[in-house]
């Protein structure tokens, strides 16, 4: 299988780096290619430099500007995020045309390189959004529950994350669908220990998910642990807290090879299935972003034409 971005299956560091960009119409293509083929090296040289910060990086081209870049050959499934909206709720589709995502266990290490890509990117595209992830505490998010419990392990994240047989031309490529969320932590607060882990469905200091007889149908894990055919869907999440002390939230982003599986799971938490339900956690969480990315192989990077 071709080689996957560095930034796509290891668990990241303790310090993220997000970047959205907008491409300005009438960046010429083959500067772009050139711009993207040379974010890799870039990113490989400053790794380099200081090898202890395990300095990852993953790529994302929208669906949009793909065809700008690549008019001849379409990943099978790319396309963009597509808005929900039930009952008051909505996750909005807000786009990009490329997205970045700088991991490491050094947040100067994270800037640096997100300056330096922004300056080999600023004549051709402008930054649309930056945020600043980070692990809080023993990997909790900002509602202090432990995040990524349902992640896949070892060969399953391969299996959850990457593009193989099923689209053989962009094979070691993955879908990364991005939103960000913020948090009435306020109101989140106000709840004791017993209705926040009933929202979630998992007891919230060792993490252990509640019997099916006490977990609620409107439960966050009842929500998103989904079977079909009797295996449980798996998306590859690379999620971070971020925060100011006016709003915070969750930046939530899912690595998947089949974009299907996240619609699902998106519905299922927003309630669009029909079954009347919704994931209450949707009532202390609000999607304000919504983008759908394709993260090629290393190859398919090298060859986008100049």
């Amino acid at each position: 299988m071709p080689t996957p971005q560095p930034g796509v299956l290891p668990a990241g560091g303790p310090h993220a780096y997000f970047l959205t960009y907008t491409v300005a119409g009438g960046a010429e293509r083959t500067a772009l290619n050139k711009a993207i083929r040379d974010i890799h090296p870039s990113v490989q040289a400053l790794a380099k430099k200081a090898k202890t910060a395990r300095l990852l990086c993953a790529l994302g081209i929208g669906s949009e500007l793909w065809d700008r870049l690549s008019p001849a050959t379409r990943p099978a499934g790319l396309r963009p995020f597509r808005a929900v909206t039930a009952n008051g709720r909505v996750a909005p589709a807000t786009g990009g045309d490329l997205f970045l995502q700088i991991t490491s266990s050094r947040h100067d290490l994270n800037l640096d390189l997100a300056m330096e890509l922004v300056r080999r990117l600023q004549s051709l595209a402008t930054v649309a959004e930056e945020i600043h992830g980070f692990r809080y505490l023993d990997s909790r998010d900002l509602t202090g529950f432990i995040d990524g419990i349902e992640n896949p392990k070892g060969k399953a994240r391969v299996a959850a994350a990457l593009i193989g047989e099923e689209d053989r031309s962009f094979a070691g490529g993955s879908y990364v669908a991005v939103q960000r969320y913020i948090h009435d932590l306020e109101r989140w607060r106000k709840l004791d220990d017993h209705e926040q882990e009933q929202i979630i469905g998992r007891t919230k200091r060792g993490s252990v998910e509640l019997s099916k007889a006490k977990k609620p149908q409107t439960a966050h894990i009842s929500r998103v642990v989904i079977e079909r055919d009797g295996r449980e869907l798996q998306i590859l999440r690379q999620s971070y807290p971020w925060g100011t002390v006016r709003e915070a939230g969750l930046y939530f982003a899912a690595y998947t090879k089949f974009l299907d599986v996240f619609d699902v799971m998106l519905a299922r938490m927003m309630g669009t299935t029909g079954d009347g339900l919704h994931d209450r956690l949707m009532e202390f969480s609000r999607a304000v972003t919504g983008a759908i990315f394709f993260v090629p192989s290393i190859e398919t990077v090298s060859s986008l034409k100049q």
